[in-house]
C-alpha cells in the first residue's frame, strides 16, 4: 500500500532508474530502503541479467539490517520472477552451505554484511566479475564499524561499469573518499 514516495525516494527513485550513480543522504526512517529496492527491481525486471550470475550487491553494516532489507525484498519482489538471498554471520554451518549453494547458482540481489562476503570471496564460492548493481546501505555505519578496506575488496572484485548507489545519515570525510573512489559522477540528494 504505498500511495505516495516519501522525500527520498522521490528524489531519488528517478536517478536510479537512469542508471546514475546516487548518493542518498538521509535519517533512518526515511524510506531508503524502498527508494532503492524499487527501482532495482524495476531495472532487474526490464533488462536482461545472466542467471547464473549476482546481478545486484547489497552490503549492510549489521546482520539486523540484511535480514531487514531481505524482509522488504521478499515483499515488494513477492509477484516478481527475481531471487535474493540474504549472506550474513552469525549463523551454523548448515546456513553457511545454503548460502554458498545460492551464490554459486547466482542470485538476482545478495544483501550480505561486507566480513561475510569477504569469507565467500576468499573460499571462491562468490563472484562478483558481472554484478552490474552496488548499494552501500548505512554506509557511514559501516565506516564507522572498520569495514574500509573490505567494502574496497568486494568493490575491487567488481566490474568498474556497474550503477552504484551509497545511502548513509550523514557525509563525514571518510563518504566523501569512499564515493570519489567507487563512484562515477554521483548524483547527490541530501534531505535535512
Amino acid at each position: 500500500h504505498f500511495d505516495e514516495c516519501t522525500p527520498v525516494q522521490e528524489q531519488t527513485i528517478p536517478h536510479i532508474l537512469n542508471q546514475s550513480d546516487v548518493i542518498g543522504i538521509a535519517q533512518t526512517g526515511t524510506g531508503k530502503t524502498a527508494a532503492y529496492l524499487l527501482p532495482l527491481l524495476t531495472l532487474l525486471k526490464e533488462q536482461s541479467h545472466p542467471a547464473d550470475a549476482v546481478n545486484c550487491l547489497i552490503m549492510a553494516p549489521t546482520r539486523e539490517l540484511a535480514k531487514q532489507i531481505d524482509q522488504s525484498l521478499q515483499g515488494f519482489a513477492y509477484f516478481l520472477n527475481i531471487n535474493g538471498v540474504a549472506v550474513y554471520g552469525g549463523n551454523d554451518g548448515e546456513r553457511y552451505e545454503q548460502e554458498r549453494r545460492s551464490l554459486k547458482q547466482g542470485a538476482d540481489i545478495v544483501i550480505a554484511t561486507p566480513g561475510r562476503l569477504i569469507t565467500h570471496l576468499q573460499l571462491g564460492s562468490l563472484d562478483l566479475s558481472r554484478t552490474t548493481h552496488l548499494v552501500l546501505d548505512e554506509a557511514d555505519r559501516m565506516l564507522d564499524m572498520g569495514f574500509y578496506e573490505d567494502i574496497m575488496k568486494i568493490v575491487n572484485e567488481m566490474p568498474r561499469n556497474r550503477q552504484t548507489i551509497l545511502f548513509s545519515a550523514t557525509m563525514p570525510d571518510k563518504i566523501n573518499e569512499l564515493a570519489k573512489s567507487i563512484m562515477n559522477n554521483p548524483i547527490e540528494v541530501k534531505l535535512a
